[in-house]
C-alpha cells in the first residue's frame, strides 16, 4: 500500500492578511501591478514551503487567486464577457479587477448637464456551494468564446518547481465552471458551451503535462448536487476526452455525497478520485469498492471547513478497514479545500490555553494529514505517538469540558411552547398599524445598517484594544461617529435612519464577543471574498445572553432624530454560518439557543421604544444543504428560529430582515414563511431578476429590493435606479416597494456613499412624484 499526502488548497491571504493589504494598496494606488505580483509569489513560496516541510508529498498549485479562483479561470480560458470592451492596452491584471470591482466613470447627462455615473457594472457574485465565500459569476452566453491564456498558471508551476517542490495542478474542472455560470441570453443552456470548452480545457492539460506536472486535480464539486440528466449524461464523455491527454487527473469532489453519481464517478476514465469523508463518511465504503484498484483514492479525512481538531484515533479507525481492502494508492487529505479555515493557530496567544488545545487551522491541519500518514504505515517514532496522545487528551478535554454545557440553556430550550414562533397578528393586519404608526411615504428610503468604518473609527477601535483608549473615551468617540452619521442621513433626506455600526467589528463577532459560549481569535481570518476578510468566532458550548447588547447604542441614535431609528441585529442562523459552530451537538440545537439570545435583544429593544427592528439573515440561503432532500428539514428549523427571534414583539413594532448574495428563488415559499415585515434584498447586479419570481409568486410582504451595489466603486446615477425602481414596480405593488442599497456600507467611503445616497433618495421622489 503506498499512501501519499496532498491538500486541495490553502489559504491564500496570508498569516497577517497580506494579500488583503496589497490588493487595497494596489486599488490606492500606491503600489504597483509588479510590487502587488511580487507579494503574490512570496506568498505562494511560503505557503509551498509549509506544505513541504509538513510533510506532504505534492504540494498544490493553482489554488492561489489574487481576488476569487472562479474569476481567474475566467481569464485562463478566455471567456472574459465582451460588455467589458477590453483593449489590447489593458493589462491581464487590470482586466482582472474591472471584472471583479466594475469601472466607474463620469460623464455629462445630455438633458441635464449634471455629472452621472457611466461604466460597466462589475460581474454577479454568488456563494461557492455552501460556503461563505462569494465567487465572481461567469456570464455565458452563445457568443462566449473560449481560448487559452494559461501564462499566469503555467509561470506558478514553475516557480513551484524552481524551488523543488513537487507539484500537483489543481484546477476548477469544465462542468462545475460551466455549471457556476449563468446565461445572459433567454433560452440558452449553457452546457452547449462544453463542446467548444474542452479542447482549451485539453490544451491546458497538455501545457501543463509537458512542463513535467504529473498531476493535475479537477474539482468538479457538482457531482454532489442533484444533477439534471443533461449534465449527468455530459460527466463521462467530458473526462473520457481529457483523459487522452495522458496527465493523471484526479477529480475531487467535496460538500456532499456523490449519491447517485457514485458509480458514474468512481468508473470515470480518470487516474483519481477525491472523496469528502467528512460529508460523506457513509460512502467510503462503497466509493472503496467501486474505485478500481489501479486508480487511486484520495480521502479526505481531516475536516477543511471547520477548526476543531481532528480526532486522530476515530480518523485511524475509519481510515485502517478502507486501507486493508485496498492495494493500490491511498492519498489522505482535508475534504475540501482549506481556503475556508484561518492560517494558523501560531499567533493566538491571548486565546484561552484550553480551548485553544480544541482548534487546528489550516497549518495544523497540514500536520495532522502528516500524522495519520505516519500512523497508517506503522511508524511508532516519538513524534507520532506524542501527536496521537496530545489529540486524545484535547478529544477527552473538551467532551468532559463544564464550559460545553449550560443547564439554564437546557431548561430555558425545555420550557418552550408551540406557538413561541408566531406573531400576534397577521402581516395585512400588522402592516395597517405600522403605517398608521410611522406615517412613511411612499418608496420609503432607508440603508442596511452600516456606514463607513473610517479611519478614525478604526484606529479608535485598536487604540481600544492595545489598552490605550479608555472604555469612556471610546464610547464617547462612538456616540460622536454616530451622531455624525445620523446627522448626515438627516441632510441627504432618508426616511429611517440607522446609527451606522461604528462601535462594531463585524456582523458577527460583535455579537458573539458578548454572548455566552463563544470565543474569539486574534488573527483567525478567513478570505470572504477580493480582499474583504472576515474573522469568524469559534462557537464552542450553549449560548445565552447575559446582557443587552445594543440597546444602549440604538437609543441614543434615536435621541438625535424624529425620524424612525432601526435597532440591528444579526439573526441566528446567520450567527450560525458564519461563526466555526460546535459539532457536537445538531446544528439545529445551536440555532435555536442563538434564537432565543437574538429575541431577548428585541425585546429589549422593543421596551426601548424602538420601533423598527432589523434581523439579518443574509446566510438562510448558504446554510441551505446541496441535495434537495435535506431542504425541507433545514429551512422548517431556520425559519423557525428567525420567527421565535422575532414573534416576541407586538404588532405595531416592524420586523426587517435583509439577505443578499445568493440565490433565492427556488426557496420563496420558505422566504415568505419567515413572516417579516419588510424584506431587504441584493438585487442590482442580477438588473432586479430575484422579483420577476418574488411577483410570480405573490409575495405579500413588503421589499426593498438592493437598488444599487455597494460592492464597487461605482456610484450610480439617479436614473439608473429609477430605471430598476420602475422593473420592480411592474412585478411588486408600488406600496409594498422599499427604497435602499443591495448591503451594508461598511467598506465605502464617505464620499462614493453620500453621492450614491443622494442619486437614491432623487430616485425615490421621482418614483413618488410619477405614482
Amino acid at each position: 500500500m503506498t499512501i501519499r499526502t496532498h491538500i486541495l488548497g490553502f489559504p491564500r491571504i496570508g498569516a497577517a492578511r497580506e494579500l488583503k493589504l496589497a490588493l487595497e494598496r494596489h486599488w490606492r494606488g500606491e503600489v504597483s501591478e509588479a510590487a502587488l505580483e511580487a507579494t503574490g509569489q512570496q506568498l505562494r513560496a511560503r505557503h509551498w514551503a509549509l506544505q513541504r516541510d509538513a510533510g506532504l508529498d505534492y504540494v498544490t498549485v493553482g489554488d492561489f487567486a489574487l481576488y476569487d479562483q472562479v474569476a481567474s479561470h475566467i481569464q485562463l480560458l478566455g471567456c472574459e464577457p465582451a460588455r467589458f470592451n477590453f483593449t489590447p492596452e489593458q493589462s491581464p491584471l487590470a482586466r482582472y479587477f474591472t471584472m471583479a470591482r466594475g469601472e466607474a466613470t463620469q460623464a455629462q447627462h445630455a438633458d441635464c448637464g449634471h455629472a452621472h455615473a457611466a461604466g460597466t457594472a462589475a460581474l454577479e457574485m454568488s456563494k461557492w456551494f455552501d460556503t461563505n465565500y462569494h465567487y465572481l459569476v461567469p456570464e455565458l452566453s452563445p457568443q462566449t468564446q473560449f481560448s487559452l491564456a494559461g501564462e499566469r498558471l503555467l509561470a506558478e508551476v514553475a516557480e513551484a518547481q524552481a524551488l523543488g517542490h513537487q507539484v500537483k495542478a489543481a484546477l476548477i474542472g469544465p462542468l462545475t465552471f460551466l455549471w457556476l455560470g449563468k446565461e445572459k441570453t433567454p433560452g440558452f443552456e449553457r452546457l452547449a458551451l462544453l463542446e467548444q470548452l474542452l479542447p482549451v480545457y485539453g490544451a491546458l492539460l497538455d501545457r501543463l503535462k509537458q512542463q513535467g506536472v504529473t498531476w493535475v486535480q479537477l474539482d468538479e464539486p457538482i457531482l454532489g448536487l442533484d444533477l439534471p440528466n443533461a449534465w449527468r449524461s455530459a460527466v463521462e464523455s467530458t473526462y473520457w476526452q481529457l483523459n487522452q491527454v495522458g496527465v493523471n487527473i484526479l477529480l475531487a469532489t467535496y460538500f456532499s455525497p456523490l449519491e447517485e453519481n457514485l458509480s458514474l464517478t468512481c468508473r470515470l476514465p480518470v487516474a483519481g478520485l477525491h472523496v469528502d469523508g467528512i460529508r460523506a463518511p457513509h460512502e467510503l465504503i462503497s466509493v472503496t469498492d467501486w474505485l478500481p484498484e489501479h486508480k487511486v483514492l484520495s480521502i479526505g479525512i481531516v475536516d477543511g471547513r471547520n477548526i476543531w481538531r481532528t480526532d486522530l484515533d476515530a480518523a485511524l479507525a475509519v481510515l485502517q478497514p478502507l486501507a486493508a481492502r485496498r492495494n493500490g494508492q491511498l492519498w489522505l487529505a482535508p475534504s475540501c479545500s482549506l481556503l475556508h479555515v484561518p492560517f494558523s493557530l501560531e499567533a493566538e496567544t491571548e486565546l484561552d490555553g484550553e480551548i485553544k488545545s480544541w482548534l487546528a487551522f489550516a497549518t495544523e491541519k497540514l500536520s495532522e494529514i502528516a500524522v495519520l500518514k505516519g500512523a497508517l504505515e506503522g511508524q511508532s517514532d516519538a513524534a507520532t505517538l506524542a501527536a496521537l496522545a496530545s489529540s486524545r487528551l484535547a478529544i477527552a478535554g473538551r467532551r468532559a469540558s463544564p464550559r460545553v454545557q449550560r443547564a439554564s440553556v437546557t431548561q430555558r430550550l425545555q420550557a418552550l411552547t408551540p406557538t413561541v414562533d408566531r406573531r400576534d397578528s397577521s402581516f395585512p393586519l400588522r402592516q395597517a398599524v405600522q403605517r398608521a404608526r410611522f406615517q412613511l411615504p411612499d418608496f420609503p428610503t432607508t440603508t442596511i445598517g452600516s456606514f463607513p468604518q473610517t479611519a478614525a473609527i478604526r484606529a479608535a477601535r485598536a487604540s481600544r484594544q492595545r489598552g490605550e483608549l479608555a472604555s469612556v473615551e471610546y464610547e464617547q468617540q462612538m456616540r460622536a461617529e454616530i451622531a455624525h452619521a445620523v446627522a448626515r442621513q438627516e441632510a441627504l433626506g432618508l426616511d429611517v435612519l440607522v446609527h451606522g455600526e461604528a462601535e462594531r467589528n463585524d456582523m458577527v463577532e460583535y455579537f458573539g464577543e458578548q454572548l455566552d459560549g463563544f470565543a474569539f481569535t486574534r488573527l483567525g481570518w478567513v478570505q470572504s471574498y477580493g480582499s474583504r476578510c472576515v474573522k469568524p468566532p469559534v462557537l464552542y458550548g450553549d449560548v445565552q445572553r447575559p446582557a443587552a447588547m445594543t440597546v444602549a447604542w440604538t437609543v441614543h441614535a434615536q435621541s438625535l432624530t424624529h425620524k424612525p431609528m432601526k435597532g440591528m441585529l444579526t439573526g441566528p442562523v446567520t450567527l450560525l454560518q458564519w461563526s466555526f459552530v460546535r459539532d457536537d451537538q445538531p446544528r439545529a440545537s445551536t440555532a435555536l439557543q442563538l434564537a432565543l439570545a437574538i429575541r431577548d435583544e428585541v425585546q429589549d429593544l422593543e421596551t426601548a421604544g424602538i420601533g423598527i427592528i432589523q434581523i439579518d439573515e443574509p446566510a438562510i440561503r448558504e446554510g441551505l444543504p446541496l441535495r434537495r432532500g435535506q431542504w425541507d428539514a433545514y429551512l422548517d428549523w431556520a425559519t423557525r428560529a428567525f420567527r421565535i427571534a422575532a414573534s416576541v414583539v407586538s404588532d405595531a413594532t416592524q420586523i426587517h430582515t435583509h439577505m443578499c448574495y445568493a440565490e433565492f428563488n427556488n426557496i420563496l415559499p420558505q422566504i415568505a414563511a419567515m413572516d417579516a415585515d419588510v424584506i431587504t434584498l441584493e438585487t442590482s447586479r442580477s438588473d432586479m431578476e430575484l422579483l420577476t419570481d418574488l411577483g410570480q409568486f405573490r409575495y405579500q410582504n413588503e421589499i426593498g429590493p438592493g437598488v444599487y451595489d455597494i460592492h464597487s466603486p461605482r456610484v450610480p446615477s439617479t436614473l439608473d435606479m429609477v430605471r430598476l425602481l420602475q422593473k420592480a414596480s411592474a412585478v411588486i405593488p408600488p406600496a409594498n416597494l422599499w427604497v435602499n442599497p443591495d448591503c451594508g456600507l461598511k467598506t465605502r467611503g464617505w464620499a462614493e456613499t453620500e453621492a450614491a445616497l443622494k442619486n437614491m433618495v432623487a430616485a425615490a421622489q421621482q418614483m413618488r412624484a410619477a405614482a
